[in-house]
């Protein structure tokens, strides 16, 4: 498929598989007994698209960048539920890998880590992107890199910088 302009009908057809394996990344980084499944997650990330009437996509790799962020917020949103649940016992748990810091992976609240990269939002959008591809779907430099249309240097780069900053907000945090 080219990235030309397009529907997200007309477009979700020939990326589903993709999807699916992205969604299944994602996952894989959730804790074992997690409700979703790669197929629900893919299709809730479609409701949340083809709810936006504006929505226009510049093809495939547009899609996929959004629906990594569609991803990120519904499984924030599941967090958020089982939290309301449970009310602060054993919160959802993501683990950031590939150390960031060259640190071991460490596992962080979903609702702590995304609240961490709104706040990073505000002050660099192209890292979110980046960490939200990286470890959220779990995609490597290169596939990101082309993704987004940057280089796989400019990757590493925004990953270690991003990781950084994360580490120091969410430090202090009990995770």
């Amino acid at each position: 498929m080219s990235d030309q302009p397009g529907r997200l009908d007309a477009i979700l057809p020939e990326v589903y598989d993709e999807l699916r394996r992205l969604a299944r990344r994602a996952l894989d980084r959730e804790r074992s007994s997690h409700t979703l499944q790669p197929t629900a997650l893919v299709h809730e990330a479609y409701l949340k698209l083809a709810a936006d009437p504006k929505l226009q996509l510049h093809g495939r790799l547009h899609l996929l960048s959004l629906a990594a962020r569609a991803m990120r917020q519904i499984l924030v949103d599941h967090a958020r539920v089982r939290g309301a649940h449970k009310r602060g016992s054993n919160p959802l748990q993501v683990t950031l890998s590939e150390g960031l810091l060259d640190q071991t992976p460490s596992a962080f609240d979903m609702v702590a880590l995304d609240e961490a990269l709104t706040r990073l939002g505000e002050i660099d959008e192209q890292q979110v992107r980046i960490i939200e591809l990286r470890f959220l779907v779990g995609l490597t430099v290169e596939e990101a890199a082309d993704l987004l249309g940057l280089s796989t240097a400019t990757v590493k780069r925004e990953t270690a910088t991003a990781g950084a900053w994360l580490y120091r907000e969410l430090r202090g945090r009990n995770l």
